[in-house]
């Protein structure tokens, strides 16, 4: 089995991230062959400043080594190292059907809002088909908001094989645990487009102050409180060991305490979580050669295959004389 991923370079990665997204990318590492990307070229399509989007692709990096991918199990790379993917991408967009992209709900939704939805969004299913495919990925871990996507790149997968052949493999969508439970100090999902993150290695002074001002309900300190569906207690219980959530779930129900109590509880449990991490992303970051070397082998090994994938792709449509 061959796993593929990627994230995106759009700013530090937070809580939503490494519950919904890279836990999984390290407990998946282990499979056959697993390959993880930092989608730098997706990432032009909001990151528009040179020096931000370097800083972001190099922090990437530094922080999922540091939240343990290995690279000694999984291949590690920087997307836009692969030139192969880029080419393959212009061979699926000629045979993709206008009417495929339209539908596709991240274009659909920007348009909905009256923001401007340039080609890069309109054609990022194509992209990331491409990178699937380059890989013959067999499993793609992704957000249950990126379900479509990968349907669009079995589709068009498909539609090359019946036209050339046999040349790509179809992926199936493996959908992350806890995609979208990962409430942000808002109650909403945890994203960065709705400023209301915290960051994994956010400095834990700062992060205490955010959790400090997670919102929470008016009721009064004597009511006790069911603890499902309350996002403090959800966050509370993403961190702490199994009877540490019952302990809490049992205050919650038997009233007499105030939310205050509840977050102190929070950031102290997030704290020591990540403590590993953060020691470990300190001495990455100190050495900067090394995560460049890590990234550079990562980048070998997936133009190797990238390379035989596109190789097959062009034989098959008489691009290869």
């Amino acid at each position: 089995m061959r796993v593929l991923s990627g994230i995106q370079p759009t700013g530090r990665f937070h809580w939503g991230n490494y519950f919904g997204a890279i836990r999984q990318y390290i407990d998946l590492q282990s499979a056959d062959e697993a390959y993880y990307f930092i989608a730098n070229l997706h990432a032009l399509t909001t990151v528009r400043d040179r020096e931000q989007l370097h800083r972001f692709t190099f922090d990437a990096a530094v922080e999922l080594l540091a939240l343990g991918l290995d690279p000694n199990h999984a291949v590690l790379f920087v997307q836009s190292d692969v030139p192969e993917v880029s080419e393959l991408c212009w061979l699926l967009m000629t045979g993709t059907p206008l009417g495929l992209l339209e539908r596709c709900h991240a274009y659909k939704e920007k348009k909905a809002r009256g923001l401007t939805a340039d080609a890069g969004l309109f054609t990022y299913p194509v992209l990331m088909a491409a990178d699937i495919l380059a890989y013959d990925a067999d499993v793609v871990p992704v957000g249950q908001d990126q379900v479509q996507h990968i349907e669009v790149c079995r589709d068009l997968a498909g539609s090359f094989n019946h036209q050339f052949g046999e040349v790509f493999t179809l992926p199936k969508a493996k959908v992350l645990e806890l995609g979208a439970k990962v409430p942000g100090t808002d109650g909403e999902k945890m994203s960065k487009s709705y400023g209301n993150t915290i960051e994994i290695f956010e400095a834990p002074q700062a992060m205490r102050k955010k959790v400090m001002r997670i919102t929470t309900d008016s009721r009064p300190m004597e009511e006790p409180k069911e603890p499902e569906g309350d996002h403090l207690y959800q966050l509370f219980s993403l961190f702490a060991p199994p009877d540490a959530c019952r302990e809490m779930a049992a205050m919650y129900r038997r009233g007499g305490f105030g939310y205050g109590e509840v977050k102190k509880a929070l950031a102290e449990v997030a704290e020591r979580f990540f403590a590993e991490p953060r020691a470990r992303r300190d001495e990455l970051a100190a050495n900067p050669q090394r995560v460049r070397e890590i990234l550079g082998d990562g980048a070998a090994r997936a133009r190797r295959k990238a390379a035989e994938v596109l190789r097959r792709a062009k034989d098959a449509c008489g691009l290869s004389l």
